[in-house]
């Protein structure tokens, strides 16, 4: 599962893929990721940069409640942030297409 919910919080697997030319939700890779395309290139943080305001506007949660719980300089990282009604949404928009 590329999602956990535990109490306030959402847990999200993701596989990153820097270097787009616009950060957009790809899809799922496998049952264990999310995959994301990133505006950024993966030099100096940038892209986990782009990750986390692309993110916060996605699921409308604040830049400063999402953290990287691993993977921070991996491809496939885990990101927790407060779960919300956009997240709720995403997550059923997802099951409706499966």
């Amino acid at each position: 599962m590329f999602y956990e919910i535990r109490g306030e919080l959402a847990s999200l697997k993701i596989k990153a893929q820097p270097g787009a030319s616009r950060s957009e939700f790809a899809g799922l890779y496998g049952d264990e990721a999310i995959k994301v395309r990133i505006a950024a290139a993966a030099v100096e943080g940038a892209a986990n940069k782009e990750l986390v305001k692309f993110l916060s506007k996605a699921f409308k949660v604040p830049k400063s409640s999402i953290r990287f719980k691993s993977g921070e300089t991996a491809k496939i990282k885990v990101v927790e942030f407060p779960y919300s009604e956009k997240f709720k949404e995403f997550l059923e928009k997802l099951e409706d297409r499966n």
